[in-house]
C-alpha cells in the first residue's frame, strides 16, 4: 500500500461511525464517583490503550462497555447495540458473544483440558458444530503458540501459558471486539513478553482491541489512540505518537515520566517473541 492509499484508507475509516462510543458516562458506587463524564471512541481495526494511575477508572470503562457495570448516566454503544439500554440476561449474552474480555486472572475451567476450555462456549453458547469448533480451537492454539498443550490441564501450565489460553478462549467466540484488562499484571516478568506478543499479533491481524495496561512501551508500540485517565476523568487523548512524544497535559507528562523512567529502571521491557510461520487469516478479524 502506498502512502497515498494509506491516507485515503484512514480518511475512509474516520467517516465510518465508531464501533464503540461512550458519551458522558457517569458511574458511582454510593458516594464514590468512579467515572465522571467519560468520552471514548474506538473505530474498527483500531488498537486503543487506556492508561493512568491505579484507581483512575480504567477497568471500570471496560466493564461498562461489556455491560458488566451499568452507569447512572450517559450513553454506551457497541456497533448498533445501545449497551446502557440492555436489561435482560439474553440481551447481555448476545452482546458478550460479540465482545471478548480477557481479565487479569485467567478464570479457566480447571477440570477441563485446554482444548475443552476453548470448545465449550462455541458449542454450548453459540451452538456450533463440535468438530468445526475443535478445528478452529486448534488453529487458535497454534496462534498463541500452545498447539502442543491441547491435552494439558490449566494446573499444568505456567501463568503466561494460562493467560494465552484465556486469550484463545475469548477468540474462539469470533468476537468483533476484544477487551484486555491488565492481562500481564499477575504474571512473572519473564512470561509477560509471551502474552504481549500474542496481543501484538492480534492487533496486526486487524482485530479491534481496547487495552487497559501498565506496559507503557507496549502501549506506545501497538496503539493507534491512547486515553490517559485520572480520578474518573479523561485528562487527554490522541494518537500514541503524540501522547507519548509530546503530551499536552502536564499531568500526563508527569505520569509517563515516572512510568517510563523509574518503571523502566525497575522492570526491563518485555522481550517480544518473533512470529512463527503460522497460517492465520487476517481477514477473519477485519470485521
Amino acid at each position: 500500500m502506498t502512502a497515498s492509499d494509506a491516507y485515503l484508507a484512514t480518511l475512509a475509516l474516520k467517516k465510518e461511525p465508531p464501533l464503540v462510543a461512550l458519551h458522558d458516562v457517569h458511574l458511582s458506587f454510593g458516594a464514590n464517583q468512579v467515572l465522571k463524564g467519560i468520552e471514548v471512541e474506538v473505530r474498527r481495526g483500531q488498537a486503543v490503550s487506556i492508561i493512568g494511575p491505579s484507581g483512575s477508572g480504567k477497568s471500570t470503562v471496560l466493564r461498562c462497555i461489556t455491560g458488566l457495570l451499568r452507569p447512572q448516566r450517559g450513553s454506551i454503544r457497541v456497533g448498533d447495540t445501545q449497551v446502557d439500554a440492555l436489561r435482560t440476561e439474553a440481551e447481555l449474552i448476545a452482546l458478550r458473544k460479540r465482545v471478548g474480555f480477557v481479565f487479569q486472572q485467567y478464570n479457566l475451567f480447571p477440570h477441563l483440558t485446554v482444548l475443552e476450555n476453548l470448545v465449550i462456549a462455541p458449542t454450548r453458547v453459540a451452538g456450533r458444530d463440535r468438530a468445526a469448533a475443535e478445528r478452529e480451537a486448534r488453529v487458535l492454539l497454534e496462534k498463541v503458540r500452545l498447539g502442543h498443550k491441547e491435552k494439558a490441564y490449566p494446573g499444568e501450565l505456567s501463568g503466561g501459558q494460562q493467560q494465552r489460553v484465556a486469550i484463545a478462549r475469548a477468540l474462539a467466540m469470533q468476537p468483533e471486539l476484544m477487551l484486555f484488562d491488565e492481562v500481564t499484571s499477575a504474571l512473572d516478568p519473564e512470561t509477560v513478553g509471551e502474552v504481549l506478543t500474542v496481543i501484538r499479533d492480534l492487533v496486526n491481524d486487524g482485530l479491534t482491541c481496547v487495552l487497559v495496561t501498565h506496559e507503557m512501551r507496549f502501549a506506545e508500540e501497538i496503539s493507534d489512540e491512547v486515553y490517559f485517565t485520572e480520578a474518573g476523568l479523561i485528562v487527554e487523548h490522541g494518537p500514541a505518537a503524540r501522547i507519548f512524544g509530546d503530551p499536552a497535559s502536564e499531568r500526563t507528562r508527569a505520569f509517563l515520566h515516572r512510568a517510563l523512567g523509574e518503571g523502566s529502571r525497575n522492570r526491563p521491557s518485555p522481550v517480544l517473541l518473533p512470529d512463527p510461520p503460522v497460517a492465520f487469516s487476517r481477514a477473519r478479524f477485519a470485521l
